[in-house]
């Protein structure tokens, strides 16, 4: 289904959220209800907690934008300061996975309210992000080419020729090191730019370059010791950033996966293996995914489900299925409730954290959060709730 839709100027953006701001201020915000340990009986069918995380993060974060039609897009905190309920802060990449978990759930049980909130939410990026569907991220327009891909293969969702559009700038960022660096114009190659590249020009058909790139994770960033990928490294001069990131290991899993589906090559199933053993080995908790943080971080934890998730259901990796539905189980168990919702801790292996005055109005502008609990408000860490439990259900659909 083809919805091209046209953007609209930085002028208008600026009436448009100048008016936003003026009508929320105006309005009443608002009130934060209870959160509570006080857990309803939960589902057995993963199915039925996937819904109620969908339903979760739709119902307190989900928004239209700017008040246009077939526009949405998510808040990036709740309960939101007035501030962002105006979606005066930006970021690209929170809303490409927003998109994404609303594909995963459209493809789970495919109505016609998901359909339009997959493609309210793709309108919704692209008139946000005022310049068109690209920016100077590499990493940010790698995740929205997946989600994007992820939309038309599996729901037959065309949003014009966005994925073109995307595609190119991935291509046109190629550097002769073999790679695409984090942004444009930098010299810093990156994991989490590199990975996502990878995957998604693998299921365009540039499998020559996605080699590439994993040849790249695995020569240059793959830790011999732990066996794990790094962060990224600098060049010229080849200067790591060691630090170990769950997500990190969640791309180039994917990544090796979708060579090894592609090419029959068993190098690429082998690694695959490696990656999940090592990752098993030194990030999980009990057999559940460790934690990370708020802000950015809190996506960590779902994108590694989701590839672990792809790797168990196109290569047979128990191992991989295990930790899904190990952490899974985690989530659940450990989670608050809102109304009778999930609201997910950052930690799943812990119950979630509840904040001293729940009660508390949102206020004009957005403070950082001073607490695990106020983290736990970051549209980041719900969304990986429901990461995990979209992942949880393919598996057991698959009966894996």
């Amino acid at each position: 289904m083809d919805r091209r839709k046209k953007g609209i100027t930085r002028r208008g953006f600026l009436v448009a959220a100048g008016a936003s701001v003026a009508l929320t201020t105006m309005a009443q915000p608002t009130r934060a209800v209870s959160i509570t340990r006080q857990v309803s009986a939960a589902p057995v069918r993963p199915g039925e907690r996937a819904n109620l995380a969908e339903q979760a993060t739709v119902q307190r974060h989900v928004r239209a934008l700017w008040g246009r039609p077939r526009r949405q897009l998510g808040m990036l905190v709740w309960p939101a300061s007035l501030l962002d309920q105006s979606f005066a802060r930006w970021c690209y990449w929170w809303q490409a996975h927003l998109l994404d978990c609303a594909v995963d759930a459209a493809h789970r049980d495919r109505t016609p309210e998901r359909l339009d909130r997959v493609v309210a939410l793709a309108q919704g990026i692209r008139t946000r992000n005022l310049t068109g569907w690209t920016n100077r991220y590499y990493d940010d327009m790698s995740w929205l080419a997946l989600a994007l891909e992820r939309a038309d293969r599996l729901l037959g969702l065309r949003f014009g020729d966005a994925i073109g559009e995307l595609r190119a700038a991935l291509l046109d960022g190629w550097n002769p090191v073999g790679a695409v660096p984090w942004r444009s114009d930098d010299d810093f190659y990156n994991t989490p730019a590199i990975g996502p590249a990878g995957i998604f020009l693998a299921r365009s058909g540039e499998l020559s370059r996605a080699t590439m790139l994993s040849e790249f994770l695995h020569t240059r960033l793959r830790d011999p010791g732990s066996g794990l990928v790094l962060d990224g490294v600098h060049e010229p001069g080849g200067r790591l950033e060691r630090t170990v990131h769950t997500y990190c290991q969640g791309v180039a899993i994917g990544l090796v996966t979708e060579l090894a589906t592609r090419t029959g090559a068993s190098i690429h199933h082998h690694r695959a293996g490696e990656l999940v053993d090592a990752t098993g080995k030194h990030l999980t908790n009990a057999g559940v995914i460790t934690a990370a943080a708020g802000d950015d971080s809190g996506l960590f934890m779902g994108i590694l489900a989701r590839y672990l998730a792809e790797t168990a259901l196109a290569l047979g990796n128990t191992t991989a299925a295990d930790i899904v539905h190990a952490s899974a189980r985690a989530a659940w168990r450990h989670r608050a409730e809102v109304q009778d919702l999930p609201f997910f801790g950052m930690d799943w292996t812990r119950p979630v954290t509840l904040p001293t005055h729940p009660e508390t109005r949102p206020g004009l502008t957005h403070s950082p959060a001073a607490s695990s609990a106020n983290l736990s408000r970051d549209l980041s860490v719900q969304l990986s709730g429901w990461m995990l439990l979209e992942a949880d259900h393919r598996l057991t659909a698959a009966g894996l």
